[in-house]
């Protein structure tokens, strides 16, 4: 699903009417455009309000950054995206100046939406990443900026505050526009290096997840869990004939969980694969998960492909 939003001077430059007649002369002087310097084109960027746009596939995490934005007034949000592949097609078109990037994206993660468009072409980025100690080191690395979910108001208003300065003081095609994009060339270089190498696919993930309830914490091995489902803003543990609520999203929490053991299948659910006892192909592609206490499970679009790995992946 695509949400976008259009900016209010794309509505204003097609309300305006074409010159008069007697305004051939200064019409063909326009036509030949003086160059701009940079520092001009950066301050006139800086006299409007910072075009932004929101990249995640969790609604309740674009929810939350559009309603910490909400405040400023030199921020507009113009444009919002679900997917990966979708803010590949939209970025160029939208022309905004920050995106807000999603990592943990499926199909197309954040790092591979600015592989595709191409860390030149790319506008300010702010990545947006649960906690990744990996990706952490590699932006503290290559002084690229990112807030950790769930998002702080304090660190994302920072954050903002950074880029626009940098896009305030840094025209297209001056020394210090160059530099960042450099930064987040070697960014996509190292990460791109680390996943060829397979140093990035492991994930030991946690072996005890903490659920309050009740005033008393409970500790759920994550071998017991046999499915998760999300609930809103909170996530359903299912382990054996023990339901377990947690407030969390399932993105934040599908990164806390051992790779290999833990698969998503649904923008909604989480399995265990250890519990999946049968496959059976559903409608258009699709697949129906039968596990191992009879539970049925139907797999969404978008992830298709991560279950039919699964299928080829050796016993």
């Amino acid at each position: 699903m695509t949400a976008r939003v259009p900016s209010s001077s794309a509505a204003s430059a097609a309300s305006q009417s074409p010159p008069p007649p007697d305004a051939a002369a200064t019409t063909a002087a326009s036509a030949e455009p003086a160059p701009a310097s940079a520092p001009a084109s950066a301050a006139a960027a800086a006299a409007r309000p910072l075009r932004v746009l929101i990249v995640d596939d969790e609604p309740l995490a674009r929810a939350r950054l559009r309603e910490l934005l909400a405040d400023d007034p030199d921020v507009e949000v113009i444009a919002e995206y679900a997917n990966g592949a979708d803010a590949v097609a939209g970025i160029p078109r939208d022309a905004p100046d920050l995106v807000l990037l999603d990592i943990q994206m499926p199909e197309l993660d954040g790092f591979a939406v600015v592989r595709a468009v191409g860390p030149e072409r790319m506008p300010a980025v702010v990545f947006v990443t649960a906690s990744d100690a990996h990706a952490v080191r590699a932006f503290e690395v290559h002084a690229v900026d990112y807030v950790l979910k769930p998002v702080d108001r304090d660190r994302l208003i920072e954050a903002v505050r950074r880029a626009k300065h940098r896009i305030a003081g840094a025209g297209a095609g001056t020394a210090g526009d160059q530099e960042v994009r450099d930064r987040l060339a070697r960014l996509i270089a190292e990460v791109s290096a680390a996943v060829a190498s397979g140093a990035g696919a492991p994930r030991a993930g946690t072996g005890r997840l903490a659920v309050k309830s009740d005033g008393r914490v409970l500790f759920v091995r994550t071998s017991d869990v046999d499915w998760i489902e999300a609930m809103d803003n909170y996530v359903r543990l299912h382990a054996g004939r023990d339901v377990h609520v947690m407030r969390e999203t399932l993105s934040h929490l599908e990164e806390r969980l051992p790779r290999g053991t833990f698969l998503r299948i649904h923008r909604s659910t989480i399995v265990n694969v250890e519990r999946i006892r049968e496959v059976q192909p559903w409608f258009a592609g699709d697949y129906v998960l039968i596990l191992t206490d009879g539970t049925k499970l139907t797999t969404g679009r978008r992830y298709r492909a991560a279950v039919q790995a699964l299928l080829e992946r050796p016993l």
